[in-house]
C-alpha cells in the first residue's frame, strides 16, 4: 500500500512539473507582424526603409518563467521589399544578399535574459554564409483578450542594429564610398494569433 502511494506521488510531480515547466507554442500572426529594417544614406542624411515578406517565426514561451522560452526566425532573403524593384533586385544580387547562394537569413536562440522589465535573445544569426553570435533585445508589448476572456493575443517589439560588413556585405558605391551606410536598424513587431487563456 505504502509503495502504491508513493509511486502515485511521484506521477502526480512528475505530471505537475511537465505542465508548469513546458514551454508552450505561441503561433505568430505574420499578416501583422513585421521584419523591418532602415539603412542610413549619406552618413544619415537620409533612411531606406523596407522589410522582408517572407518569414517564420518558430516561438516556445514559458508562461511561468519567459528566460526558459525559446525563438527561431528563418528569413526568405529574396522577399526583400523596399518598395523599389530595381533596387530590391541589386539587394538579391551577389553585391549584397546573393540570395540564391543564401536563400535563408536565420537566427536560433540558446538562452533568453531577463534585464529589467525588458529580455535579450542570445543566440547565432546566420545571414550571408557567415554565423555570429548576437544579443537581440526584445520587450512584451503586452496582451488583448478577446470578449469571451478565453482567447488572447500577444505582441512582441525587437530592435538590434547590425554592422553588414560583419556578414561579409561589403558593397560600396564607386563614387561615394559612404552612400550606403553600414549600420542597419533592424526592427521586429510581431503579434500571434488567438491561443486559450491558460
Amino acid at each position: 500500500m505504502l509503495s502504491k502511494t508513493l509511486l502515485a506521488i511521484v506521477v502526480f510531480s512528475v505530471a505537475v512539473i511537465a505542465q508548469t515547466n513546458t514551454p508552450r507554442s505561441y503561433p505568430i500572426d505574420n499578416g501583422h507582424s513585421t521584419v523591418g529594417f532602415s539603412v542610413p544614406i549619406l552618413n544619415g542624411l537620409s533612411k531606406v526603409r523596407g522589410k522582408f515578406n517572407d518569414f517564420a517565426i518558430t516561438l516556445n514561451q514559458d508562461e511561468k518563467d519567459v528566460t526558459k522560452s525559446s525563438v527561431v526566425v528563418v528569413i526568405k532573403a529574396a522577399s526583400i521589399d523596399t518598395g523599389i524593384d530595381r533596387r530590391d533586385n541589386h539587394l538579391r544580387s551577389v553585391d549584397f544578399f546573393d540570395v540564391e547562394k543564401f536563400p535563408e537569413i536565420k537566427f536560433e536562440s540558446n538562452r533568453i535574459e531577463k534585464r529589467g522589465k525588458s529580455f535579450i535573445a542570445h543566440g547565432t544569426l546566420t545571414m550571408h554564409g557567415v554565423a555570429k553570435e548576437i544579443a537581440l533585445p526584445f520587450s512584451v508589448t503586452g496582451s488583448n483578450k478577446d470578449a469571451t476572456g478565453k482567447k488572447m493575443n500577444v505582441g512582441y517589439s525587437a530592435h538590434v542594429t547590425l554592422n553588414r560588413r560583419d556578414f561579409g556585405i561589403n558593397w560600396t558605391h564607386q563614387t561615394v564610398p559612404n552612400f550606403v551606410g553600414d549600420n542597419i536598424d533592424v526592427e521586429i513587431d510581431l503579434i500571434t494569433r488567438a491561443i486559450e487563456v491558460k
